[in-house]
């Protein structure tokens, strides 16, 4: 194995950074991973100043560790539209900004021997029709043909045709030199302290590095958003579980597109490796914020019971989920302390993966681990994404709590996001993604998805 701090199959991607803060932004976006490099960029494109800043790099964290798929397969169906927009915008950025994402529109395909699995499937497919979306169910026959090589005996599975992979070492530090070129200013190793708030209203951010005045303040970011939110008095739902994934060696492509089978799942990568991440268990440590918004978390945590194990670790004192109460702005902070979340990857669950792979496609003998890392998936209690005004705070846009599904749906919940700030007319109905869904009594809904 190699060090589990480098999160991909190719080094992440630079992108350099403004040395000096601006005084003042139309709006300042906090948090430089795909979702928060698409606002910027939209909010660039559109005309505003925008201030980036990021505690450590762009893409540090989860855009960078997951698995790189741009899918609408198997999405929650509040997700479909903002995801259709967001294939759009896969297809047409490169084009756009000039740089190659890494976004291929190969297709995905599920396959299982599970005769309820397929039965689930074929339900979410005929919903996903509703919305012209071309998903089809295959018998075993095609799921055959459609994994060539393949030793299973599968009895049938989905298939995905318009769905793809891009490369997340590449995707957000190309979407940050984007907008960096349409004026933006990007600040990595600067992490935002608080909120300067005036008149009950945000007036800027206090930065470790000084206060910018704006009056809009977008907060992407990502497993860090619920403690910060609470520093100033707001919840979030939110909680994380921590995932372990690998990259392999370059070896012979067995599918052009992503590949989920019951025991691993496949995503072939530009450098001739795959990204595998395992049909293992993740690993929910408690911490004092997974306590906070356990009766929340409750009804997720029971459906998924037996792909999740608890643990106490260190995230119960340290790190996003921890207690950290009212610290000051004008001092060093957690932000500073832990410049990237990089949590400690289960490095047992790799060599029985690629037994698992080569007893599937005995062609890929041989087939090794180059890296090997975790990440840090912030979820909510319904596995939808928060992209929505926080009501306590004027002036301030969260969109967090993406779910271990961010990346794909990045650059449209991006726009979204930004058009929120702004006051544009929404691409997409905003509704589905407002934070007060969990606090106006609504029972929180089961996803159709995961």
């Amino acid at each position: 194995m190699t060090d589990h701090a480098m999160p991909a199959t190719r080094a992440l991607d630079t992108v350099d950074s403004d040395d000096t803060l601006p005084a003042s932004a139309d709006v300042v976006v906090i948090g430089a991973g795909i979702i928060g490099v698409g606002a910027a960029y939209a909010l660039a494109k559109a005309g505003h100043s925008v201030a980036l800043l990021e505690k450590g790099v762009v893409a540090g964290e989860q855009s960078s560790r997951n698995w790189g798929w741009c899918r609408l397969m198997n999405r929650d169906e509040r997700e479909i539209p903002l995801m259709q927009h967001s294939h759009e915008l896969w297809e047409r950025l490169p084009a756009e900004i000039g740089a190659d994402m890494g976004f291929r529109r190969n297709g995905l395909v599920y396959v299982t021997k599970d005769p309820k699995q397929l039965d689930a499937w074929r339900d979410w497919v005929a919903m996903a029709q509703t919305y012209q979306a071309p998903m089809r169910i295959i018998d075993g026959a095609e799921a055959k043909r459609l994994t060539p090589g393949n030793e299973q005996d599968w009895i049938g599975g989905v298939v995905s045709p318009r769905d793809g992979r891009a490369e997340p070492a590449m995707a957000a530090p190309a979407l940050a030199k984007a907008a960096r070129a349409l004026g933006a200013t990007l600040h990595q190793n600067c992490a935002v302290r608080g909120l300067d708030m005036t008149g009950g209203r945000v007036s800027g951010v206090f930065t470790e590095k000084g206060r910018i005045r704006a009056n809009a303040v977008l907060l992407a970011g990502g497993a860090w958003a619920s403690m910060f939110l609470r520093r100033h008095g707001a919840d979030l739902p939110q909680s994380s579980v921590m995932s372990t994934v690998f990259a392999t060696t370059p070896a012979r492509q067995v599918s052009p597109g992503g590949l989920s089978t019951p025991d691993f799942i496949l995503t072939p990568r530009l450098d001739g490796g795959y990204i595998v991440a395992a049909k293992a268990r993740g690993r929910l440590e408690l911490t004092p914020a997974g306590i906070r918004y356990a009766r929340q978390f409750l009804p997720a945590l029971r459906k998924n019971w037996s792909v999740v194990q608890i643990r106490f670790g260190r995230s119960f004192f340290d790190g996003p989920d921890a207690m950290h109460g009212r610290w000051s702005f004008d001092r060093p902070t957690v932000f500073e302390r832990m410049r990237v979340l990089d949590p400690a990857p289960r490095t047992e669950i790799v060599e029985p993966a690629l037994r698992e792979i080569v007893a599937t496609y005995p062609e890929l003998a041989g087939i090794r681990a180059a890296r090997v890392w975790a990440g840090w998936i912030d979820s909510t209690p319904d596995a939808v994404p928060v992209i929505s005004p926080v009501e306590a705070l004027p002036g301030v846009v969260v969109a967090a709590g993406f779910s271990g599904h961010g990346f794909g749906i990045g650059p449209a919940a991006g726009r979204l996001a930004a058009d929120l700030v702004t006051g544009a007319p929404p691409i997409v109905d905003p509704t589905p993604f407002t934070l007060k869904r969990f606090f106006d009594g609504s029972p929180i809904r089961t996803p159709t998805g995961i």
